[in-house]
């Protein structure tokens, strides 16, 4: 093939995605750049189940759970922190801020799902456990942004809202990698944030997310999950 040709094609290929950048840029991103939050006439505040799920969780627990503990939330509220079969302290943890804390509910997992994997299990039991219609989410290495973290994320339901989407940042530290996953975190989130503001969501972070419970207990997922416990009492 002639040189020139190989130049063109290049040329046609730089164009193709240039295009393709540009129609996400514009048809995507631009919902997220321009987005507003409607201030609302009346507000709402709504019981809220935090959940948790910690395996050897200890170290993380001592730093991080407090934050969720001392929230600055007015309307009925708990803690469910579901320790996974956890090896290390943090049974004897839980035990100690649970004796401070009454917002505080404990779960003990005394049995593996090795056919689950993850920690969808766990979280299925804190869900079932849940007093409350709506779960807020978050990890057991994760630290609210502020006091107001409960209030913020529930404030957006609605009516017509099922799913709150949230952002979970990484701390700034120093190190190239550091930069690398913090940009990752934010680049993931202009994503699902966009993608959602344009009608077609397809996914959140664990860290940060809440939900009304009867979508969950509504699947396929959580009957096999009821199952599962059933089996495992009867050979208990």
């Amino acid at each position: 093939m002639h040189f020139n040709n190989w130049w063109q094609l290049l040329f046609l290929a730089f164009c193709g995605i240039t295009f393709i950048q540009l129609f996400y840029y514009l048809f995507f991103f631009i919902r997220l750049a321009f987005y507003r939050v409607k201030q609302k006439a009346v507000t709402q505040t709504h019981p809220v189940s935090v959940i948790i799920c910690a395996r050897d969780e200890a170290a993380n627990l001592v730093k991080n759970l407090p934050g969720s503990l001392v929230q600055k939330y007015n309307t009925t509220h708990e803690v469910i922190v579901v320790n996974d079969n956890s090896f290390d302290d943090t049974k004897y943890l839980l035990e100690k801020f649970k004796k401070e804390f009454k917002q505080l509910q404990v779960v003990e997992l005394m049995q593996e799902a090795k056919l689950i994997p993850g920690k969808k299990f766990p979280l299925s039991i804190g869900i079932k456990t849940a007093k409350y219609e709506v779960v807020l989410l978050t990890d057991a290495d994760c630290v609210p942004a502020s006091e107001h973290w409960i209030n913020c994320m529930q404030q957006t339901y609605d009516e017509n809202t099922e799913i709150i989407l949230g952002y979970g940042a990484y701390h700034k530290l120093n190190g190239f990698l550091n930069k690398i996953i913090r940009w990752e975190t934010f680049h993931t989130a202009i994503q699902y944030f966009s993608y959602a503001l344009a009608g077609i969501p397809y996914m959140g972070v664990g860290r940060n997310l809440s939900y009304k419970k009867k979508y969950f207990t509504g699947t396929k997922v959580f009957q096999l999950i009821i199952i599962f416990q059933a089996v495992m009492m009867t050979y208990l």
